[in-house]
């Protein structure tokens, strides 16, 4: 939690809905295999990670570790052209916002959160973001810990989803990520967290997690 302001942050008296933004809520594979093919790039569909799969379209080579980093900086911060919302997040969110409180819990350095704010208001998604690269349990836990209300949490990354198993305890766990073949190779999450198909899956989980938090809370221990 060093240097991660959560003060700004102020919850309602109602169920809260974390988010992850790329692949979540904004697309980003795509967007970045087109990015990196307008510069001569290629993001090959194997292991999975960004270092050591990106090629030249000329000739093969493997594109150094630096100038990756270096292009994913560059991605990020021409974001606000390359990236749009996944398909009925916008109306999804935007519904179950009436009854909850959502936040955006986005794994980027924080330099390019001004980028990622101006991006996300531009498309009507206008709920409070925080830009960390910071594991994302202990951040969850922070913000919920005190709170009765239920919690859901929604990521593409399994790594992020075990990360706030282990600090948020009865957390609904959602595993949503694109159908491509660079996540094909992605790591798998755990069998008790449950994979959404699309936002429209997502969202009937979530609002059976809420229903079934609150008929819990309103009946008296026996």
């Amino acid at each position: 939690m060093a240097d991660l302001d959560i003060s700004q942050i102020r919850l309602g008296e109602r169920p809260l809905i974390v988010c992850d933004v790329d692949d979540v809520v904004l697309q980003f594979i795509d967007p970045f295999q087109l990015f990196l093919q307008s510069l001569g790039h290629e993001f090959l569909p194997r292991p999975f990670r960004l270092h050591g799969n990106i090629v030249s379209t000329a000739d093969g080579a493997e594109i150094e570790g630096n100038q990756v980093s270096q292009l994913i900086e560059d991605f990020f911060e021409a974001q606000e052209l390359w990236q749009t919302p996944v398909d009925h997040v916008v109306e999804t969110l935007g519904r179950l916002s009436q009854a909850a409180d959502i936040l955006f819990l986005t794994a980027m350095p924080p330099r390019f959160q001004d980028q990622r704010r101006r991006l996300l208001d531009s498309t009507g998604l206008v709920f409070p973001l925080l830009a960390t690269e910071q594991p994302k349990g202990p951040i969850v836990h922070a913000l919920h810990a005190s709170r009765s209300f239920p919690v859901a949490f929604i990521d593409d990354m399994a790594h992020n989803l075990h990360s706030v198993r282990e600090h948020v305890a009865d957390c609904l766990l959602i595993h949503l990520m694109p159908d491509s073949p660079v996540h094909r190779f992605a790591p798998p999450a755990a069998d008790d967290i449950t994979r959404a198909t699309d936002w429209a899956h997502a969202a009937e989980l979530i609002e059976a997690h809420f229903l079934s938090a609150t008929f819990s809370r309103a009946i008296p221990a026996a």
